[in-house]
């Protein structure tokens, strides 16, 4: 099948530092090159892939809020991939809302992969809007949960986002008594809820985090006045290969999320590494955690006492399973066939 792979200009792919999006490209495009299909892939110039690379732009645009408020430089990179459309088969859309629109004057089917909410109040009502519109358009989701934000939408199927499980070490036993929160600063993410969870536990806490300029406020008045350097530590942003050291040798990760976040790589990334998570019972977290047995899924009722209750019983979980729940269901290969199946369900069996 000749396949057109459209990534965000943002960030290259796969990501030098912060970029979830963009990891699954990755590994999405060299999984379908593996699989025999010719795949083409739109990114910035600065992007490593076994596809077929082409670019508008040589280096990425930059990911924070304040870059992606320009929307014409972004046309650029998406017209290019329409305008070649009768080369593909199929066009498959990672980079959000605008492909919509140029969507409908090509005959090649399209479809897309949101990589966000759609629930209200937790994505602007422009782009809700937006997906509205374009409804009859082919959408898969990332999780089952996500589609409750807009139920309405032509979901073709649901693929869940998968790892490269190689790149990852497993550690038995480790070597730290930290608690671990990795992301974006953003209040609905919960690194402060992490904090107060740290200190009621009595256990050093380590932020690894990218920060948007447009969090930056946040951060400056919630977050920053507790970090010590001994009790709070923030690391920054990290690359894949000292996070895989953080997250083996982690207690455990917090995902204290106050939102639908439709995946949250964070989760399968600490898995896969043996490290169990406790997280609130929002978005797809029940659909990844296996509740009791690679962690903890707390009904956010309960709030913050069900947090503390969790980590406190992490040492029921078996390290193991935290790994093999994620080879299963979360790996690269299971992601890639899950994408292939659509594609063929699509365009009827290219």
């Amino acid at each position: 099948m000749r396949i057109a792979l459209l990534a965000p200009p943002y960030l290259s792919v796969p990501p030098k530092a912060y970029g979830g999006t963009e990891k699954i490209v990755s590994l999405l495009s060299d999984g379908l090159v593996e699989r025999g299909h010719e795949v083409t892939l739109f990114a910035s110039g600065d992007s490593q892939s076994r596809a077929k690379l082409v670019s508008v732009f040589p280096e990425e645009l930059g990911n924070s809020g304040l870059a992606k408020g320009s929307a014409l430089l972004p046309l650029l990179h998406f017209r290019e991939c329409f305008r070649r459309a009768n080369e593909f088969d199929l066009i498959h859309n990672h980079a959000k809302y605008l492909p919509m629109f140029l969507a409908e004057f090509v005959k090649t089917p399209i479809v897309h992969t949101m990589h966000g909410s759609f629930y209200p109040g937790e994505v602007p009502e422009e782009k809700r809007k937006i997906l509205a519109t374009f409804k009859k358009q082919f959408f898969i989701s990332i999780s089952d949960n996500q589609r409750g934000g807009m139920r309405e939408l032509n979901y073709a199927g649901t693929v869940y986002n998968g790892l490269d499980v190689a790149e990852y070490t497993y550690v038995e036993k480790p070597r730290g008594d930290y608690l671990l929160w990795v992301g974006r600063i953003t209040e609905k993410k919960g690194p402060g809820v992490a904090i107060e969870i740290a200190s009621r536990v009595n256990k050093q806490l380590v932020i690894a985090a990218a920060i948007d300029p447009v969090d930056m406020s946040y951060f400056e008045r919630e977050v920053k006045p507790k970090i010590d350097g001994k009790r709070v530590n923030f690391v920054g942003e990290l690359t894949q290969a000292t996070l895989d050291e953080l997250y083996g040798n982690a207690f455990c990760t917090l995902f204290p999320i106050s939102w639908h976040e439709p995946f949250g790589l964070v989760m399968i990334e600490s898995m896969v590494c043996g490290t169990p998570v406790v997280a609130y019972n929002m978005g797809s977290v029940a659909e990844v955690i296996e509740d009791g047995k690679t962690g903890f899924v707390v009904d956010p009722k309960v709030g913050i006492d069900g947090l503390v209750h969790a980590v406190k019983e992490i040492n029921r979980i078996q390290r193991g399973d935290c790994r093999g729940r994620v080879v299963a269901k979360f790996s690269k290969e299971a992601m890639v066939a899950g994408y292939e199946a659509v594609y063929k369900k699509i365009t009827g069996g290219v």
